[in-house]
């Protein structure tokens, strides 16, 4: 057996390798020494670097693609039934193995951090990763997101420490049990897997009960994490830290001083005074996360004054409010957010940043039928705290079309909301219209979940022109 890898996935081939998820798990496999392989629907930067590791990728989902050696095959939750490799593997009898398996047997032997939440989970993943590794401390990590300095999503370290992004869009994080867990934040969201909030606290509930025994979690500000506090409360081997601006937070946060793209941030942690240290992304809501990252870190014993130092040294992850590039005046940032939560921090962020008499302009694509259905209205009122908005059909991902449910749900609630939106339903005539609405001086953020990313560079083209 290679190092630090269960025999059963000396050999694994990954099915979808080139997700967010998939990908960091295979990195992982590969630099650990296991002879790694798997399929993705297309070409990308993610298959690229990971061709670089000496990990086999096919493009294409077929057959032939799968080993007939291969240990085990991994899969996630978007992987359907009838995928030719998954069919093949069950007929040659190869173990299949959820993603979230996968990666709770590579954190097993380490000392985790486990980040959860409905939003936040990758920058706070992220802060943690570079900080600890700005520190020498060399942590295994596994994120959602590509980190702007080193460029990848997950590496294996030889410290001690995995920290790890939990996600729970399909309840996998259950699987999971970490030395400390982060909680954010605690919304109804996945509405494909979620039919209430009932059933998003019984299963969040379920991942903070594998902490074992000694264990802590870190709890955010918003209602649905204190709630979270409170109904686990009766677990008396369970340390509970609340951390937050109000007063009864353990970890307190004094000040947040916005400073253009930057905020500098005062903490008040119990036993080591007050801190203050520089956060490198514009908004209230990246302050609570760095906050949350330092009182996860100091209950694994680091010093949280070297903490806060080397949290410093975070520049961001790909798609979290990160700089495209600049074109006749006009910047043009990249967002993740894609739940009405997200999409107001983000815009909030990104108007504190501008200042006055800069506009703000929004190119969001809605992600997935289900969320459109519950969430469109939330989606249009959040638009009106942008000047302009271009909205884009819906990105499926996963899911079918579910009758009746369109962009127009956003684009109707945010004129309702007295937004000044425009339906565009070319993908590839965003970037005339956005060139035809912008002038120097000008702030464009391409939101959402989906393919919106890629709009990025065909903005800044066509503006340079």
């Amino acid at each position: 057996m290679a190092s630090g890898i269960p025999h059963a996935m000396e050999r694994p081939h990954f099915i979808g390798i080139g997700g967010a998820g998939m990908s960091g798990i295979a990195k992982i496999l590969a630099q650990r020494g296991a002879k790694v392989a798997g399929s993705d629907a297309r070409e990308s930067a993610t298959a690229e670097s990971l061709r670089a590791l000496g990990v086999t990728v096919h493009i294409g989902h077929a057959t032939e693609h799968l080993a007939d050696d291969a240990s085990c095959v991994v899969v996630s939750s978007a992987i359907r039934a009838d995928n030719p490799e998954l069919a093949r593997a069950t007929e040659l009898g190869i173990a299949v193995v959820h993603r979230s398996d996968a990666l709770a047997a590579l954190m097993r032997t380490s000392r985790t951090i486990a980040v959860a939440g409905t939003h936040g989970k990758t920058t706070t993943t992220s802060m943690l990763a570079v900080s600890l590794t700005e520190l020498g401390l060399d942590p295994s990590y596994a994120i959602g997101g590509d980190l702007a300095g080193p460029g990848t999503n997950a590496r294996h370290g030889d410290g001690d420490i995995f920290v790890a992004e939990a996600d729970e869009s399909d309840r996998s994080f259950q699987k999971y049990d970490p030395d400390v867990a982060i909680v954010l934040n605690v919304e109804l969201d996945h509405h494909a897997n979620y039919a209430s909030m009932d059933e998003i606290y019984a299963s969040f509930e379920a991942f903070t009960a594998k902490i074992p025994a000694g264990g802590t979690l870190v709890v955010g500000e918003h209602a649905g994490a204190r709630e979270l506090a409170a109904r686990v409360s009766a677990r008396e081997d369970l340390t509970v830290i609340r951390v937050g601006e109000s007063a009864d937070s353990d970890v307190r946060i004094l000040a947040i001083t916005p400073n253009g793209m930057t905020s500098e941030v005062t903490v008040a942690l119990p036993g080591h005074g007050e801190i203050t240290f520089t956060v490198s992304v514009p908004g209230r809501h990246y302050a609570h996360n760095a906050a949350a990252a330092l009182a996860a870190g100091a209950r694994l014993g680091i010093d949280p004054a070297d903490l806060a130092r080397a949290l410093t040294s975070y520049t961001g992850v790909g798609r979290r409010l990160q700089l495209k590039g600049e074109a006749n005046g006009v910047q043009v940032i990249d967002s993740y957010a894609h739940h009405p939560t997200e999409m107001t921090a983000d815009l909030e962020a990104m108007r504190g940043a501008a200042g006055s008499g800069r506009r703000l302009l929004v190119v969001f694509q809605p992600h997935l039928f289900s969320r459109t259905q519950e969430l469109g209205t939330e989606m249009g009122q959040a638009l009106a705290l942008a000047d302009a908005s271009v909205v884009l059909d819906i990105y499926p991902a996963r899911e079918d079309p579910i009758p009746g449910v369109t962009s127009a749900l956003i684009t109707d609630a945010a004129t309702a909301a007295g937004a000044t939106v425009t339906p565009v339903h070319d993908k590839a005539a965003v970037a005339d219209v956005i060139a035809g609405m912008t002038g120097p001086g000008d702030l464009v953020l391409t939101m959402g979940a989906g393919d919106v990313t890629d709009l990025g560079p065909e903005i800044l083209a066509r503006l340079a022109e």
